[in-house]
């Protein structure tokens, strides 16, 4: 028990209820999928919610049930209740993290930028801050500033109305998925021989945590999987990385693959970008492989170990013998040289 985070959790309530019910197809607010991404994550000793109970009347007893504190906010003549109500939860958060230092992790339930403040503060204080918020009606300002940010959207057991069919132009194509998904497996290379260099083993809750720091909404099921270590798996199968047994079960090493030849093919990458900008301007990917035929023909990205050209690019990419972008004017992918 002395090793489970203890987690506070402050709900602006009435900016939770009303995104739901304006972006959610008039969802009904529910407190109980939040309850339930935070009991995997700690011990939570700490719930209020903060709204002038008179307009939530019917959510009472749904607040009750699962034991949080109803803190009454109401409207006074010539006062704006919503900042009455923030200004009271942030008030209520520092003087916790100052008579609570048992509290390690502190959930602000909300879409609002006026909070940023206070979650700069809280972290300031060495405090994790996990926000939630509803997609629709969050503020961009907000997730960055936060260790985590959870889209009430995309906790489990939130099932909004569904939503007209998009049409075929509004709906992803399977490039595109498949072009995310390459993004992301540079990111992670990139993490993994970030955390390398800074010396010390690599595992697979320390790079969860490092994809939370560069982006605090980063979520796999964004991508179709069901947890970090199919995730995990899945990029071991492409051989963007190599997994390991760790310290603990369930948690392995994540290691980069070593692959006979690869620096040589990366510096013939890194020679042939630069001719291709000195004589064109620029180094785009369509071609590439075309281009570096020329000057070995026996060249094979297969041969050592990636999939694609695409993800040879990308690992050269993390070992900083190259720059890789994507250009949506040029709709490809652009090479530099550092």
């Amino acid at each position: 028990m002395d090793d489970e985070d203890r987690i506070a959790l402050f709900l602006d309530y009435e900016n939770l209820a009303i995104g739901a019910r304006e972006d959610l197809g008039g969802l009904a607010f529910d407190v109980r999928p939040i309850a339930d991404a935070l009991a995997e994550r700690g011990r939570v000793v700490v719930r209020r919610a903060y709204a002038d109970w008179s307009y939530f009347d019917e959510d009472r007893r749904m607040l009750t049930r699962s034991h949080v504190e109803l803190i009454e906010m109401p409207q006074r003549m010539g006062a704006s209740r919503k900042n009455a109500a923030d200004i009271k939860l942030s008030v209520d958060a520092i003087e916790l993290a100052f008579v609570r230092d048992y509290v390690s992790t502190f959930v602000v339930g909300t879409g609002d930028s006026d909070f940023t403040p206070l979650v700069y503060k809280l972290r300031e204080l060495n405090k994790r801050v996990i926000g939630v918020g509803i997609r629709g009606s969050t503020s961009a300002l907000l997730p960055p500033a936060c260790d985590e940010f959870l889209y009430y959207d995309d906790l489990e057991g939130v099932e909004p109305a569904p939503a007209a069919t998009p049409s075929p132009s509004e709906e992803e194509s399977p490039a595109a998925k498949e072009r995310d998904l390459d993004d992301l497996a540079g990111v992670v290379a990139q993490s993994v021989a970030g955390l390398q260099r800074t010396g010390g083993q690599v595992t697979a809750s320390t790079l969860k945590r490092t994809l939370l720091r560069k982006d605090p909404t980063f979520n796999e099921a964004d991508h179709g999987f069901r947890a970090f270590g199919e995730l995990l798996r899945h990029l071991a199968e492409r051989h963007v990385v190599e997994l390991a047994d760790g310290p603990t079960k369930g948690d392995p090493e994540v290691l980069l693959p070593a692959l006979d030849g690869q620096q040589e093919a990366f510096d013939l990458l890194r020679s042939v970008v630069l001719d291709l900008t000195a004589k064109h301007g620029r180094a785009a990917l369509s071609g590439l492989k075309d281009q570096l035929r020329r000057v070995r023909p026996d060249f094979s990205e297969q041969a050592l170990g990636f999939r694609s050209f695409l993800q040879f690019v990308r690992a050269a990419a993390t070992t900083g013998t190259i720059e890789l972008r994507w250009d949506a004017g040029a709709d490809d992918y652009l090479l530099t040289v550092p």
